[in-house]
């Protein structure tokens, strides 16, 4: 590796003095520096006097390395920070990377879980003894069978299921409402829970907590889930409110739903936030082809 110069080293100083930076940010952003004026070095460049195109080309290699988006990211960071320091220092009269375009991190794919591990889920809930158990299978069948956002779950009112309806109106951001159908498990879930609520009629909530809210909180639900994963033999790091809202797009494009359908039960406003699902059944759909497809098995073993 090629030492990335005083000018580097001062820059560095100055970060950990004027900006109090951590020990790890800058062995960091040391490690970045050093990359790039070994990379620069090997095409007769100092990496205090690099052009635009020098950088450009730089970046241009560690995406075609494979380097993760998101440390090319921060490699760009650190070096219009470096650079900006040259310039405001008046070591240099411009900044090269001004002009230099970010890597595209993507969407990451949604966490959703399997259809048999749902299942295990509401099985090991529906083992529990009343009212835990009839609470928390009303719960999961609320969330798999709506999609519903975990704050529109736990604020939903009693009125909301006083006459058993086949379709639940949600209010949801922008206190935009939508309407979901129940399924059958789903109604028969919540019929069970509402005589075991505590307070009664009284309380207005589906699910009544002594809280300040007056309703199950968030945190309050993601504990629960976070314990039944472990009762279901899941790992609990996997299963969050969210995933469940994740599984039931997920599962309902696989089994065939369009997805307009999908937009409209998930309260998203914009079809384009919906369709990161269609990738999720791309990555399913390739992983059975590489599973199953006899040509994929014969490319394993070399044929």
């Amino acid at each position: 590796m090629s030492p990335p110069g005083r000018h580097a080293e001062a820059f560095l100083e100055m970060l950990a003095a004027e900006r109090g930076a951590a020990a790890n940010t800058l062995d960091a952003y040391g490690r970045d520096l050093e990359d790039c004026a070994d990379f620069l070095s090997r095409r007769g460049v100092a990496l205090d006097q690099a052009g635009t195109a020098a950088l450009r080309a730089y970046l241009t290699h560690q995406a075609d390395i494979g380097m993760a988006p998101r440390t090319q990211a921060r490699r760009l960071s650190c070096l219009r920070q470096f650079f900006g320091f040259l310039f405001a220092e008046g070591v240099r009269p411009d900044d090269p990377t001004a002009s230099l375009d970010a890597p595209r991190l993507g969407r990451p794919l949604p966490k959703y879980l399997s259809e048999d591990e749902v299942a295990r889920l509401l099985d090991a809930a529906r083992a529990l003894p009343p009212p835990d158990g009839v609470l928390l299978t009303a719960l999961l069948e609320l969330l798999y069978a709506t999609g519903m956002r975990v704050s529109e779950l736990v604020g939903l009112p009693l009125a909301a299921v006083a006459r058993d309806p086949q379709v639940l109106v949600v209010r949801g951001k922008g206190d935009k409402e939508r309407m979901v159908p129940l399924s059958q498990p789903a109604r028969a879930a919540v019929a069970a829970w509402k005589p075991l609520r505590p307070g009664g009629t009284a309380n207005r909530w589906l699910f009544p907590s002594s809280g300040r809210s007056g309703h199950l909180t968030r945190s309050g639900l993601a504990k629960m889930l976070l314990r039944l994963a472990g009762a279901a033999g899941l790992d609990p790091a996997r299963v969050s409110p969210h995933v469940l809202r994740h599984s039931f797009a997920s599962h309902l494009l696989a089994h065939g739903a369009d997805l307009r359908s999908v937009q409209q039960m998930l309260g998203h406003a914009d079809i384009a936030t919906t369709e990161i699902y269609t990738h999720v059944l791309d990555e399913q759909r390739t992983r059975l082809v590489r599973q199953h497809h006899p040509l994929a098995k014969l490319g394993k073993s070399g044929g």
